[in-house]
């Protein structure tokens, strides 16, 4: 789709322009912890049974119900000890009529053994009244034998784990395009797989751009400021499931700019610049960027340089106005460059940057969740035309939202405190407390 130079894009022309050129990143095997966050790209299904035998789930004694079943704290059962089966036990004792042998937590059923009565139920070898716990086999090795009194009978299979209870052999453990958190590392481990096939996480590269710029920490001069903007993104790019890099500030000089982005590429799956792209004399980046070397055929001479073309468009939003996106390097490697302003830059980055992160990772889902909710104060203007983003906070129990702070794009204080954005259409210009809005829910 080919626009003239003043044609103004809308959000979604402009996002679907985006997401249209980019894949979902090539498929490697990694470890298990290095897995975290990433899309499975297969099914994984269960090799062997979980568990892979039947298993106490208790500390007690392992039994036959005919030798219990009549038991009462009046009328124990008095029953053989005939050793220990621990969690990890290989050698197992047979319980034969009138046994028990005492079990703990996770460990075999040895044979003969129907149930397992918790150690509550019993003397606990003592020959006194119901225990509350076992003695510790290293400071007492005499409970694995003698005789335990049962005070009440357990039915056939209680407390007793199946084999295959939890998961059968040859089931469907994980499907491909799932995100693999914490469960379903630790649920990879339980079956046996030590690595697993994913699409990696996207390497995102941060810098912002301007000579007014001071690394936080650092004391700052008249007329400079500190940059906030490479945290925020760097932050939101590790949030949305990338591993970020933080570049920090670049001053107003191209030549400067265009050697960081070509030092940069060998890094990056994204590069997303900050500043620099209005029409103001000193924006570099859309100097630097603008003539980094014609089509994007000039990227097939091998040479590395930061060949490409990143095009600037003017959007109908606010804010957020400016934007650039183009494909630079050798590898035509994704560069999204978002103005300065840093509520502009944040805003830009949760609508075009995140869906590109969540594309390039092969994520089932790409966009945050938008809901309806009723806006508790009036909006007194919003520029016709242009799809504006207020900041806002969102009460999903009452379903409704608030404006936070006003509208200028410099507002960073006001931006903490928000979880949403509040999106008022191009053609509304105003409206009054208690309309119906979208809200994009950030978290």
């Amino acid at each position: 789709m080919s626009h003239g130079a003043d044609h103004v894009w809308s959000v979604t022309e402009y996002l679907d322009s985006i997401l249209g050129q980019l894949t979902p990143l090539e498929a490697i095997e990694l470890q298990l912890l290095d897995a975290q966050g990433c899309v499975l790209v297969e099914d994984v299904t269960v090799p062997v049974a979980l568990p892979p035998f039947e298993n106490s789930s208790m500390d007690g004694y392992a039994v036959r119900v005919a030798d219990t079943q009549a038991a009462t704290l009046e009328h124990p059962a008095v029953l053989e000890v005939v050793g220990d089966v621990a969690a990890g036990s290989d050698a197992l004792p047979a319980v034969g009529p009138g046994q028990a042998a005492r079990i703990m937590t996770g460990a075999p059923l040895p044979p003969g053994a129907e149930a397992v009565v918790p150690v509550e139920w019993t003397d606990g070898g003592t020959g006194g009244g119901p225990a509350t716990t076992m003695a510790a086999h290293s400071l007492d090795p005499s409970g694995a034998g003698g005789e335990v009194r049962v005070h009440q009978g357990a039915r056939k299979g209680q407390f007793v784990r199946a084999r295959g209870s939890d998961v059968a052999a040859g089931e469907l453990a994980l499907a491909a395009g799932t995100v693999l958190g914490p469960p379903q590392i630790g649920l990879l481990a339980a079956i046996g797989r030590g690595q697993v096939k994913v699409r990696p996480r996207p390497r995102v590269v941060v810098l912002s751009t301007g000579s007014e710029l001071v690394q936080p920490g650092d004391e700052l001069g008249p007329g400079r400021i500190h940059d906030s903007n490479s945290f925020v993104l760097t932050a939101a790019a590790r949030d949305a499931g990338a591993i970020a890099y933080r570049v920090g500030a670049v001053i107003d000089e191209v030549e400067t700019l265009r050697a960081t982005i070509e030092d940069q590429m060998v890094r990056a799956d994204i590069i997303v610049t900050t500043g620099g792209v209005s029409v103001g004399a000193y924006d570099v980046v859309k100097e630097a960027l603008s003539s980094l070397g014609g089509t994007m055929d000039d990227a097939e001479d091998g040479s590395g340089g930061a060949h490409g073309h990143v095009e600037f468009r003017k959007l109908a939003m606010q804010p957020g106005k400016p934007q650039g996106f183009g494909r630079v390097g050798p590898d035509r490697i994704p560069l999204l460059a978002l103005p300065g302003n840093p509520v502009s830059a944040y805003v830009s980055f949760e609508l075009f940057v995140r869906p590109a992160i969540r594309t390039l990772m092969g994520a089932e889902s790409v966009h945050r969740d938008v809901v309806r909710a009723a806006c508790v104060t009036a909006i007194d203007s919003s520029p016709e035309g242009r799809r504006q983003f207020l900041r806002g906070r969102y009460d999903r129990t009452s379903g409704t939202v608030t404006p936070v702070g006003g509208a200028g794009s410099h507002l960073v204080a006001a931006l903490a405190h928000a979880n949403a954005l509040i999106v008022v259409p191009e053609a509304v210009t105003s409206m009054e407390a208690g309309g119906e809005v979208d809200v994009v829910v950030l978290g």
